[in-house]
C-alpha cells in the first residue's frame, strides 16, 4: 500500500521536485494534470505526495497546498522573510531599489529585512533611521562581527527566508559568514548545486539557523523590478508608514503625489514620513502609471 505524506518542496530542477516529508527527502515527478491546470510547483510549496518506492525514495507529487505568497522569478513560495542586502559603499546604496523591493515584500505579506553590509566603510545610521522610522527592520552587518552574525541567525529561526542583492553588495560574503557549510562561491552559486545528473542552476532551500534559507543564483533587484508589479491603487498600502494618513486625505481618490489636502504629503513636510521614501513612492507610481495593460499582464505572468 502506497503511503501519502505532506511535505515541503526544497528543490526543483529539470522536472523533478525534491520534497522533504517525515524527515526524508523524496524525488518526485508531478502528476500530468498539473500542466493542464496551469499549476507550477515552486520551492517553498507545501505539497501532498504519494510514495512510490520507499527504498529508492521516489514519489508522485499529487497536490500543491494553498500558498500564502509567491514570487515569479525566482519561483519561490510561502516566504516569511526577505533579506534585502545593500552595501554602504562600493557600490553606494540605492534607496529607490531598496524601496521597490520592500514594497513588493509588503504587498506579498513577506516581512522585509534590510541588511547594510560593509559597515566598516561608511556610517549606516542615516539609512537605518529612515527604515526604522518606516517600521522596517534594518541593521548594519559586518562579516567580522560575531554579534551581527548571531543577530541575523536569530531572524532565520523557524522561518522560510530568501536573500536578494545586486552584484557587489557583499551578499556572497554575508551568506558565507552565516553558512560556511554551503561554500557559496562569489558568483553566488552554491557548490552543492549542479551535482550528479542535474547541472542546471536552480533554487534550493537549506536548513540553516533553525529555519530554511533559499539559495537563489543571481537573485537580484532586477528580478523583482521586472516581474513583480504593484498597481497604482495598491502602492500606498505597500509603504507601512503611510498607513495612518491614508484615510485623512481630503479626496478619496488622492494619489499622494501632489494633491492639496493630502495627509501623506503633510506628514512628509512635518518629517513624520522620510522624504526619500516618499520620493521612491512617487517614482514607482509614475513608472506603473505608464505601463500599458498588455505589458502589465506579460510581467505578471512571468513571460
Amino acid at each position: 500500500m502506497m503511503n501519502c505524506l505532506t511535505g515541503l518542496i526544497v528543490k526543483a530542477i529539470s522536472g523533478f521536485y525534491y520534497v522533504e516529508a517525515a524527515d526524508v527527502l523524496y524525488e518526485c515527478k508531478a502528476r500530468g494534470n498539473f500542466r493542464k491546470k496551469g499549476i507550477a510547483p515552486a520551492v517553498g510549496d507545501r505539497a501532498e505526495i504519494l510514495v512510490i518506492n520507499e527504498d529508492e525514495k521516489t514519489a508522485s507529487l499529487e497536490k500543491i497546498l494553498p500558498r500564502k505568497n509567491s514570487l515569479i522569478r525566482p519561483p519561490l513560495a510561502n516566504l516569511d522573510r526577505l533579506f534585502i542586502v545593500s552595501s554602504l559603499s562600493e557600490p553606494a546604496p540605492n534607496t529607490l531599489i531598496i524601496d521597490k523591493i520592500t514594497a513588493v515584500a509588503v504587498e506579498k505579506n513577506i516581512e522585509p529585512i534590510i541588511v547594510f553590509t560593509k559597515s566598516d566603510l561608511a556610517d549606516a545610521e542615516p539609512l537605518l533611521a529612515i527604515y526604522r522610522q518606516a517600521g522596517i527592520t534594518a541593521f548594519s552587518y559586518s562579516i567580522h562581527s560575531p554579534q551581527d552574525r548571531e543577530t541575523l541567525l536569530s531572524l532565520l529561526n523557524g522561518k522560510i527566508s530568501a536573500f536578494t542583492g545586486n552584484t557587489g553588495v557583499g551578499k556572497s560574503s554575508l551568506l558565507n559568514s552565516l553558512f560556511p557549510e554551503l561554500s557559496i562561491e562569489t558568483a553566488e552559486i552554491s557548490r552543492k548545486l549542479g551535482r550528479g545528473r542535474h547541472t542546471t542552476r536552480h533554487s534550493e532551500l537549506y536548513k540553516v539557523g533553525g529555519g530554511y534559507a533559499a539559495d537563489t543564483p543571481g537573485f537580484s533587484s532586477v528580478d523583482i523590478e521586472r516581474y513583480e508589479v504593484i498597481m497604482t491603487d495598491e502602492l500606498a498600502d505597500c509603504f507601512p508608514e503611510f498607513g495612518e494618513y491614508l484615510t485623512q486625505c481630503r479626496f478619496s481618490t488622492c494619489s499622494h503625489t501632489c494633491e492639496k489636502g493630502c495627509a501623506v504629503l503633510n506628514a512628509v513636510k512635518e518629517g513624520k514620513i522620510p522624504l526619500s521614501r516618499h520620493n521612491s513612492y512617487k517614482a514607482m507610481y509614475e513608472e506603473v502609471k505608464n505601463i500599458p495593460e498588455w505589458e502589465m499582464k506579460k510581467r505578471q505572468s512571468g513571460s
